[in-house]
This record gives structure tokens, C-alpha cells and sequence, in this order.
């Protein structure tokens, strides 16, 4: 824990200087851009067994991505050596979830037409479907990834305060809660349940209700994994600006 709280303040505080000096880069470059790998493969060969598959799964609008975000990026590979890295397109989700996915998720998942929300949903299928570990794009873990993800877990859910949070995942397949959560995100879709926005639709809110009072594997976000250290809304959606869930309408978020 001692580790994880220095490396975290670290990254916070070097994050903070990089993130002004990179404002100057993008006045004069603002074309610069970076390409994450749709594949890396592990660095160091692991022989341990674990329950969770050892991979990382990431998506976003596009891998072509500004300097703090390929950063943030580099920090995670450097994080998780032993770790396979699958970076998952737009068009990809939907094809996995079409080409894998029950006919009522199909259709629920094709209503959705904010990123985010899609995001969401891939993340608990491709989890359940597969397994291994979600982080969002801004996301990065405070230890080696080895080291949050002990070989016995079956599933370790990030807790924010109070609450679980769905920005950094870790499962098995075949996962009780993933099941349990993406049922719940068909019903408000298939029910137009938006509540206060995608927060709601797919968001944490179908998560802790999944839970509820059952006992989950959990980590605190401090000692495990934190966004927005090396980048920020600027510079993840500088290609798409108000792209961010939190820009969008409630009542944009599912088709007609």
C-alpha cells in the first residue's frame, strides 16, 4: 500500500508538468499524433496460472491519440510486462458483439449511440466472454499489474469512495456480476431507463445494483488504479471535441 500511495502521488505531480509543458507542444504541433498497438504482446514470459486471463483490454475512438494519452499508455506497458495489451476499435466492439453476443444484446447494444455507453456494455461482454482486465483510456494502474491481480482472483472491482466503479475491471469468464450487470443494462435499454444519463444506462449505477450487498472482490481506485494523472478531456478528445459521455444528452442516447 505504501508503494502504491508514492507512485500514485508521483505520477499525479509528473502528470501536472507534463500536461502544461504538452499545451506549448500542441500550440506549435497540433497535428502530433501517436498510434497505439491494436496488439502488444507480453514482454516476459509468465508461467504462473492465474483465473483471470492475462489481458488488457482498452478501446476508444481512435488509436491515434495525443502525447499524454500514448503516455499514460507507455506507463501501463511498463506496468504489465508479463500482460498481453489488445487495443479495441469502434467498429470492433460491434463486431465482436454481433458476431458473440445473444440476439437481445445485439439489438440493446445497437440502440446505444454514444461511445461511452457502447464502451460500457463491451467491457462487461468482453470480460464475461473472454475475461482479463479493462482499464478506460485515461486510466493507469499505481503497481504492477501482477501484482494487483493475485493468481486465485476470479474478479477484483474497483471501490471509489462508497461505491464500485466500472473505469478499471477485472474478471474471469463466465462472471456472476458481469451477468447479473449486463442484464440489468439490456432491461434499461430495452426499457429506455436512463435515469440521469449514461452514469445510469450502462454505467456504475447497473454495477453496484448487480452487487448489492454481496461480498465482491474490491480494491480502493488509490491503491490500485487512477485517471486523469498524464492527460485530461483536452487531449483525449482533442480530435473530438464534447465527445466525453458527460457531454451528452440524455435524450440522444438511445435511437428512436
Amino acid at each position: 500500500m505504501y508503494w502504491a500511495i508514492i507512485i500514485n502521488r508521483f505520477c499525479k505531480f509528473s502528470g501536472t508538468i507534463l500536461k502544461g509543458f504538452t499545451y506549448i507542444i500542441y500550440f506549435i504541433f497540433p497535428e502530433l499524433r501517436f498510434t497505439i498497438p491494436k496488439v502488444s504482446k507480453a514482454k516476459i514470459n509468465s508461467k504462473m496460472q492465474t483465473c483471470i486471463p492475462k489481458i488488457i483490454w482498452q478501446t476508444n475512438y481512435t488509436n491515434k491519440v495525443t502525447l499524454p494519452v500514448y503516455i499514460n499508455y507507455l506507463f501501463n506497458r511498463l506496468m504489465s510486462l508479463d500482460w498481453e495489451y489488445r487495443y479495441v476499435s469502434t467498429e470492433d466492439r460491434h463486431h465482436f458483439i454481433r458476431e458473440n453476443a445473444p440476439k437481445n444484446y445485439v439489438e440493446a447494444f445497437e440502440q446505444l449511440t454514444d461511445g461511452a455507453a457502447q464502451a460500457d456494455f463491451w467491457r462487461l461482454f468482453i470480460l464475461n466472454y473472454i475475461g482479463g482486465v479493462y482499464m478506460d483510456i485515461d486510466a493507469h494502474v499505481v503497481l504492477p499489474l501482477s501484482n494487483i491481480i493475485k493468481p486465485e482472483y476470479k474478479e477484483l472491482i474497483l471501490m471509489t469512495k462508497h461505491k464500485y466503479s466500472n473505469y478499471f475491471m477485472a474478471s474471469s469468464k463466465d462472471n456472476k456480476y458481469l451477468v447479473k450487470t449486463l442484464e440489468l443494462v439490456v432491461e434499461n435499454i430495452e426499457n429506455k431507463r436512463i435515469g440521469n444519463g449514461v452514469y445510469d444506462l450502462t454505467g456504475p449505477t447497473a454495477l453496484n445494483k448487480a452487487i448489492g450487498d454481496e461480498l465482491v472482490n474490491h480494491r480502493h481506485n488509490k491503491i490500485t488504479c487512477i485517471q486523469g494523472s498524464f492527460t485530461n478531456e483536452y487531449f483525449q478528445y482533442l480530435d473530438k471535441p464534447k465527445g466525453k459521455w458527460t457531454h451528452a444528452k440524455k435524450e440522444d442516447l438511445l435511437k428512436d
